[in-house]
């Protein structure tokens, strides 16, 4: 049986100003309607002998996870939260070592949550072919046949000339090339890009780490040891797994194994690893523009335009991204998108929250959104999804106004419990401690206005919350 392993770690960098440190691109609907991670899962559907999906993510983000799981094709049995990023070859032990709890027997389909993959017929006749490799004890991965010298991807080099979905042992890992190596590469033939795409049974990935990466194991291990089952979450062990060296799957296990094979594949695959890459693979127009939301172009050509909140126009310009946000704008040589984590580093530097949030901000009951603010009042639109409840809270710097304007609220209110209609309003005092509720069918939206000498998200004391968190946001 083939249980899946979805990565979904990572910020995106690449990918700002759409993509942020807490909202990172595989959570995004970046080609369709659904996000990358949804994507990822939905595709394995129709393959035979699946156990549910395994999900990795950061904890900061696992709510918005949850609820993209819930709403995919293939069932997730588990969300495995890291405390602290620590590269690849942790995390899949993590899935490893918690698989054969239950099955010793698992084969592990490991898959990064931001890829594309356009020829799904095509991925599962490779996954079934390394599915016959991974019963006899093989380490397997998928090289992607390259169709031109790309300086942005690792390489395999197969020991033999083989054909696509045929099998072959790995000469070796090759680093990224410059170009004129990558173009060498191309006309020689038996290199082919790394996909981060890994099949074996959980057996083999442990004893290997057992042997070449000791310290790892050995972390891991203990930190799945103290797990704690959390709702849709397993909360493996913050120190224990803090503990534990960062490195890739690639360093650490699949470049020492002596028994490691790769299959070429031919898959119509995309790591959406840039603007650029968005661009390539997306629907172009006549002018080989990607034009999308509400956008006007005279004159333009070879532009991926993404237009967020406004109407965005250009006149006379070629081979530009250009990436509108509702509190960033970003303008991009087509032939440059590769350095934007100069830019996201130098936000960082400097504390800006464009690097982290959107001003739309998701939370576990739904999502805010800020408004306006100034240095003594905030307001924000709020809105509680059906059925979901905030935590019991007070805040010790800050009055909250909440208006009601559409659907209905259920407001707790130091002792007493009211209901709030459209149009209707109330007032919560400073230190007061105040609920909000969505007892209707329909998505409950209010207006905010905080006022206060502090407003910020951390200004939160929690007295009782359904989702686990404790006096933070």
């Amino acid at each position: 049986m083939i249980t899946p392993v979805v990565l979904s770690g990572g910020s995106g960098t690449r990918l700002w100003p759409l993509s942020r440190k807490l909202h990172p691109k595989q959570l995004l609907p970046l080609l369709n309607e659904t996000s990358l991670l949804q994507d990822t899962i939905n595709r394995l559907q129709g393959l035979e002998d699946l156990e549910p999906t395994v999900v990795i993510c950061n904890e900061e983000y696992r709510f918005m996870v949850a609820e993209q799981v819930r709403s995919t094709s293939v069932g997730t049995s588990a969300i495995i939260l890291e405390p602290i990023g620590r590269n690849t070859a942790p995390a899949i032990a993590l899935a490893a070592i918690n698989a054969v709890q239950t099955n010793e027997d698992a084969v592990l389909l490991v898959l990064p949550a931001d890829h594309d993959i356009k020829n799904v017929d095509a991925f599962h006749d490779a996954i079934k072919i390394g599915l016959q490799q991974t019963n006899n004890g093989q380490f397997v991965t998928f090289g992607i046949v390259p169709d031109k010298p790309e300086t942005g991807y690792g390489y395999i080099k197969s020991a033999s000339s083989v054909a696509t979905n045929e099998v072959s042992e790995i000469d070796q890992f090759v680093e990224k090339p410059e170009l004129d190596v990558a173009k060498k590469y191309l006309e020689e033939g038996g290199y082919y890009w790394n996909s981060g795409m890994f099949m074996f049974k959980a057996t083999e990935y442990i004893k290997a780490l057992q042997e070449f990466v000791p310290h790892i194991y050995t972390a891991c291990q203990a930190a799945v040891d103290v797990a704690e089952k959390d709702m849709d979450f397993i909360r493996v062990g913050a120190d224990e797994f803090a503990s534990c060296p960062s490195d890739s799957i690639d360093y650490a296990v699949m470049e020492k194994v002596s028994n490691a094979v790769v299959i070429p594949v031919d898959i119509g695959w995309s790591d959406v690893g840039s603007w650029s890459a968005l661009h390539e693979i997306g629907q172009q127009d006549k002018d080989n523009n990607i034009l999308i939301g509400d956008t006007k172009s005279v004159a333009t050509k070879g532009c991926y335009v993404r237009a967020e909140h406004k109407l965005v126009t250009t006149l006379g310009v070629e081979d530009l991204i250009i990436v509108d946000t509702d509190d960033a704008l970003l303008v991009a040589n087509k032939n440059h998108v590769q350095d934007i984590k100069e830019i996201v580093d130098s936000l960082s530097t400097e504390g800006r929250e464009e690097v982290s949030l959107h001003k739309r901000v998701c939370r576990p009951w739904g999502c805010y959104q800020s408004i306006d603010h100034s240095d003594r009042f905030q307001a924000k639109r709020i809105t509680v999804n059906p059925g979901a409840v905030l935590s019991l809270q007070l805040h010790h710097h800050r009055s909250e106004h909440w208006i009601v304007v559409n659907g209905t609220a259920k407001v707790t209110k130091g002792e007493d419990v009211f209901i709030l209609s459209e149009n209707e309003s109330t007032y919560i005092p400073l230190g007061t401690k105040h609920r909000l509720e969505n007892i209707g069918k329909i998505p409950l939206e209010l207006i905010e206005v905080q006022t206060g000498s502090y407003l910020g998200e951390d200004d939160i004391v929690r007295f009782d919350d359904v989702y686990g968190r404790e006096d933070k946001k």
